[in-house]
């Protein structure tokens, strides 16, 4: 559970702790504060069946992916001439009503149009193939522009293309999908935007997205997507991948394009259908208890908006081994509550510094009622001692899960991997 320390009091500055951070990539989340406040679109979602089984959430959501909602190109054109949009339908309504901005990805090939209509992937045979006929995409994307003309203005190309079984074409034909739809797009709403074709994974992965660049598909993207995954890792280790992708970007000449983790997330163990040792490779995937989950979530939303990620989903609200409701009986998890707390804490507040010295990270914020803040925490147990400042005058702890407690000025508490944002009361 994520401690949040609310305080009175002049502000203070701890150079052991603020100051004196440690430098480096994998240690440093950000050395400039980001001159925007954190919106609420930065807070996204991925829902599987928000149409039919799945409660929306009581929690803010920001902004919507519509991945594995079953609204890709196979679903919306069953057939040639044939159009089914009636789910996409349902969820622009419920988008309407519920302030959840909408990003669609447009890809995956129908088998009828696929250059490849026998071939494996990760969803029906084709559908990782380009399309036959350019002539197919073209008419795709532009009857979902000219429907949707004011409803959806983000756009997303394709879903992580350096995986076989989610994308079997080429860079330059991938290139050739995205400068169409952007033409298609911005003739239909120049206020359409459109992210570029996802990549995941580290290593070398990051190379894909350096060769679409360098074949000239930067041209034909408003924002570069990413999926930050780490799926071992502690949120932290999210920072160098990131610095690589912006890497590659500033090679490019789109440093100054915005950047966004367009999918991300760890598995949560369930209390209902439990995950059962084995069923995934422990070499690649941990599997968070729902405490864990809260503190890794809370982490990650604020070393990425620090890191310069300006959109963050998660994937996904109801997922059935990464979800934040139990698959069954859909009762909210810990870290769906904390997802709610780190919206009220974050949105609307402007990160500064933010990085580590030894076991403890210090991030610096202010408020959207402009009162400074520190948020501290630790990557892994066990727990550290740490006092508070009397001339920071703590007044109040209070949890993820919302419970509060008090605390003296100058006592002692224990940071753990669990942020405490410090923060001074107006």
């Amino acid at each position: 559970m994520t401690p949040f320390i609310r305080m009175a009091g002049p502000v203070a500055v701890v150079a052991g702790i603020f100051l004196a951070l440690s430098g480096g990539a994998a240690s440093r989340a950000a050395d400039m504060p980001p001159a925007e406040p954190i919106p609420r679109a930065f807070f996204g979602m991925h829902f599987h069946r928000a149409d039919t089984t799945t409660p929306w959430p009581a929690v803010p959501i920001g902004s919507w992916r519509l991945w594995d909602a079953m609204v890709a190109w196979p679903q919306l054109q069953p057939g040639p001439g044939k159009w089914d949009f009636q789910r996409l339908d349902r969820y622009v309504a419920m988008a309407r009503l519920t302030g959840a901005s909408i990003l669609l990805p447009l890809g995956l090939t129908p088998n009828w149009a696929s250059a490849r209509p026998g071939e494996k992937s990760s969803y029906s045979p084709g559908n990782a193939a380009e399309p036959r006929d350019i002539e197919d995409w073209k008419r795709y994307v532009q009857r979902v522009a000219e429907r949707y003309k004011g409803k959806i203005h983000d756009y997303e190309i394709w879903n992580e293309v350096n995986v076989r079984d989610f994308y079997s074409g080429s860079v330059e034909a991938m290139v050739t999908l995205t400068r169409e739809a952007y033409r298609i797009l911005k003739e239909v709403d120049p206020n359409n935007r459109l992210v570029s074709p996802s990549v995941v994974g580290g290593g070398r992965d990051p190379l894909w997205l350096d060769e679409f660049l360098q074949k000239g598909g930067g041209r034909y993207i408003d924002i570069v997507g990413y999926h930050f995954y780490v799926p071992k890792g502690a949120p932290e280790t999210m920072i160098p991948l990131i610095r690589q992708v912006q890497g590659i970007m500033a090679k490019h000449g789109i440093g100054a394009k915005p950047l966004w983790n367009t999918e991300t997330g760890w598995l949560i163990q369930n209390n209902e259908q439990r995950i059962e040792p084995g069923s995934y490779d422990a070499t690649i995937w941990k599997v968070l208890d729902h405490n864990e989950a809260a503190a890794y979530l809370a982490r990650a939303l604020i070393i990425s908006w620090a890191a310069g990620v300006r959109r963050f989903y998660w994937y996904a609200w109801d997922s059935g081994n990464m979800g934040f409701i139990e698959p069954n009986s859909k009762s909210l998890k810990a870290p769906g509550r904390a997802f709610g707390t780190v919206v009220r804490w974050l949105e609307g507040g402007r990160m500064g510094d933010c990085g580590r010295q030894g076991p403890v990270w210090v991030c610096a914020m202010t408020g959207r009622d402009r009162t400074p803040a520190r948020v501290v925490w630790t990557e892994a147990e066990p727990a550290v001692s740490f006092t508070v400042p009397s001339g920071w005058g703590v007044a109040e702890i209070e949890s993820l899960d919302g419970t509060k407690r008090r605390l003296e000025p100058g006592k002692s508490d224990t940071i753990s991997i669990s942020p405490v944002p410090l923060r001074l009361t107006p």
